[in-house]
């Protein structure tokens, strides 16, 4: 699915059939479904194979590992769809402004923002119910009332989220035009590895869907979607042993794709502390480390990125409204031992 589509593949009202041709005898179960059906992704054919939900030749197979033959009728029994309007849940959130017409949140890391696979209930969007009432948005589509924009569930900071229509519309141009004829503005903080030799740049790549793995992002020459990101070192930290251990980065979005400061930065070589899908490759790199900053880099258990500010123009006021986060415990903790080191 593309990120900004509020289609769900759950709502598929027909099963899925393929027979295995010559090119993909001999790959496993899972893969295969996975690279002819683009609305499923790989972790969740895999679950619905292990829940006996996809038969070869009329056989139920429950390992995603299975090596499929050619000619087998491969068979995927989509299961009903699930509740598709989200209920209200007493969740705590914090509310940073409000009026009649939209609501900034400062999101807690951990917190989803809209129902999905695997999250159908305990989200934003929950919590937002709950909290409005009927007021918000219906242009994100039942699963996603009000939202305009999103971050990722370990990602913390600031989000706005319309509670009408009009605002839903007014807001959604903003950040469809990228601040570039208005005061939208977008920064996050970022705690990355190393420290890049120069104080600021852009990165201009484009992303899309890794093909080996579809549950991430990757940098892509062609096609994909076009992803610009500008950055600027704020703070090094290192020691004469290690003089370029990390670095405290603000990254400012021209455009906003999914998962795009995290698969940016591992780009340019310099991952988000904490990132396991992106930065898993520097875990070597934690172990190197002298107490007490090896426990703190081992216990930070999330990416470590804030979104720190978020300015955009009032839907109905024309205002410009300009909101800013602090860091919370766990990054300032983080934080707080780097510049220790």
């Amino acid at each position: 699915m593309t990120d900004n589509s509020y289609e769900d593949p759950f709502t598929q009202d027909a099963d899925f059939s393929l027979t295995v041709d010559e090119a993909d005898a001999g790959k496993r179960l899972d893969a295969v479904l996975a690279a002819h059906m683009d609305a499923l992704s790989r972790n969740r054919i895999q679950s619905l194979i292990k829940a006996g939900d996809v038969t070869v030749g009329g056989e139920k197979i429950v390992e995603p590992k299975y090596r499929v033959n050619e000619g087998d009728a491969l068979t995927l029994i989509l299961p009903e769809p699930e509740d598709p309007e989200p209920k209200g849940e007493d969740i705590p959130i914090s509310v940073v402004f409000e009026d009649e017409h939209l609501i900034v949140i400062d999101k807690p890391a951990g917190l989803v923002v809209h129902p999905g696979a695997g999250n159908w209930t305990g989200t934003l969007v929950n919590a937002l119910i709950h909290h409005c009432g009927d007021s918000l948005s219906g242009i994100g589509g039942v699963k996603r009332p009000g939202i305009v924009h999103r971050i990722d569930k370990d990602t913390s900071g600031l989000l706005v989220v319309a509670k009408t229509d009009q605002a839903h519309q007014g807001l959604a141009a903003q950040f469809a035009d990228h601040g570039k004829t208005g005061p939208l503005e977008r920064a996050y903080s970022a705690l990355v590895w190393g420290a890049p030799s120069s104080l600021k740049g852009t990165i201009d790549a484009n992303l899309a869907r890794s093909q080996a793995n579809r549950q991430k992002i990757a940098v892509v020459k062609t096609s994909g979607r076009h992803a610009i990101t500008h950055w600027q070192v704020k703070e090094r930290f290192g020691s004469a042993d290690e003089p370029a251990l990390a670095s405290l980065m603000e990254c400012r979005l021209e455009t906003g794709r999914t998962h795009q400061i995290r698969v940016h930065m591992a780009h340019i070589g310099h991952p988000l502390i904490g990132d396991n899908d992106y930065g898993s490759g520097f875990k070597t790199k934690i172990n190197r480390l002298e107490e007490p900053l090896k426990s703190t880099v081992q216990d930070f258990d999330r990416q470590a990125l804030h979104a720190g500010l978020l300015a955009f123009e009032h839907p109905a006021s024309g205002d410009t409204l300009r909101f800013e986060s602090p860091y919370p415990a766990d990054f300032a903790k983080l934080l707080s031992a780097l510049q220790k080191f």
